[in-house]
């Protein structure tokens, strides 16, 4: 994120570029780009000074629909390409768009150097579960038994947990999102405030190849009590502060708990601290089903990021030096070859 002067009001409007929108109708992206398009409008952004980038995949088509700069890039490239944006230009924003087979496959080295290094930008992977534009083959965070062209027999795959690589590849922000959700623009927010990399998983419908997938806890109606929304400093309900989460100290886990007369206290429910390294592996790690899907930002504990320390390492190698090709090519390491 970068401290940049908030220009004149803009709309939604001002954010949506005149390419018409191609995904399936129905698609989760829709709801996607519109949330991003008012967390734009909320965070008073310059759209001279925003660049989308993407790799290969259905939300790869994100940056042609935005009134910004932006780069379709190469399948699970997309950081590389980022990393030079930011690098010959740190006063851009830079949010990169990719999803579950594009980041976390052939991009997934990529992705976590990215992450390792901490570039200030923001990564919002969309994660459908399946390989959407290439005609529904399983992807890396598929769940067992998912039945496609190339797991006709049901996926025997361990799925990836794209929060848990990121906690693993040093991520110094994680959180979670889903693509109808109303609190999408607040979690998209906190990720821009943080400076360095922040990574935001939205779980995405995919209409055609892996419909309904997340209705369990992301239906846009009937699901909120399968749904923890992880709030910095309140406890951790859920299912409208009937149940919470505590820790099981004999086991050094996390369990659910009933909470009796709303006195989360005595039921033991703890409270979210988003620099809690240890509680965020837990909750990107809950099994689904016999935990509430951990939603909102998980982790929050920026360090400098790798922008910002090439630039001023940079600076400090040219002190009193004169920017002069010609020199350096004269000065000693070259050599002519007469024939």
């Amino acid at each position: 994120m970068n401290d940049m002067t908030p220009i004149a009001k803009l709309t939604i409007k001002d954010w949506e570029s005149d390419q018409e929108v191609r995904w399936c109708p129905g698609c989760g992206d829709y709801a996607i780009l519109k949330a991003v398009q008012r967390t734009m409008v909320d965070l008073g952004t310059d759209p001279s000074q925003t660049v989308f980038v993407s790799g290969i995949g259905c939300s790869s088509r994100f940056p042609y629909y935005m009134a910004s700069y932006g780069f379709h890039t190469i399948h699970g490239r997309a950081p590389a390409f980022a990393t030079g944006i930011k690098l010959a230009n740190p006063e851009l924003d830079i949010w990169l768009v990719t999803g579950d087979g594009d980041g976390m496959s052939i991009g997934g080295n990529h992705t976590m150097h990215m992450i390792r290094r901490n570039l200030d930008c923001q990564i919002m992977l969309f994660n459908n579960e399946i390989y959407g534009l290439t005609k529904g083959q399983y992807s890396p965070t598929s769940r067992l038994g998912t039945n496609s062209p190339t797991s006709p027999g049901g996926s025997v795959d361990r799925p990836a947990l794209p929060c848990a690589f990121a906690l693993g590849s040093g991520a110094r922000f994680v959180a979670r999102g889903f693509d109808v959700s109303k609190n999408l623009p607040e979690v998209l927010k906190a990720a821009h405030a943080h400076r360095g990399a922040a990574f935001v998983e939205i779980f995405q419908n995919c209409i055609v190849y892996n419909k309904d997938r997340f209705e369990d806890f992301a239906a846009p109606k009937g699901a909120e009590a399968q749904q923890l929304w992880l709030q910095n400093g309140e406890p951790m309900l859920f299912d409208k502060g009937t149940k919470g989460i505590a820790l099981d100290a004999e086991n050094l886990t996390l369990k659910v708990v009933d909470v009796v007369d709303g006195d989360w206290q005595a039921a033991g429910v703890i409270v979210h601290d988003v620099t809690n390294r240890s509680v965020a592996h837990m909750l990107v790690e809950l099994p689904f089903g016999t935990f509430p899907m951990a939603l909102g930002v998980i982790y929050d504990d920026p360090r400098p990021t790798f922008d910002a320390t090439v630039t001023a390492q940079n600076a400090k190698l040219a002190e009193g030096k004169e920017p002069n090709l010609a020199k350096l090519l004269a000065k000693g390491q070259t050599w002519t070859v007469e024939g």
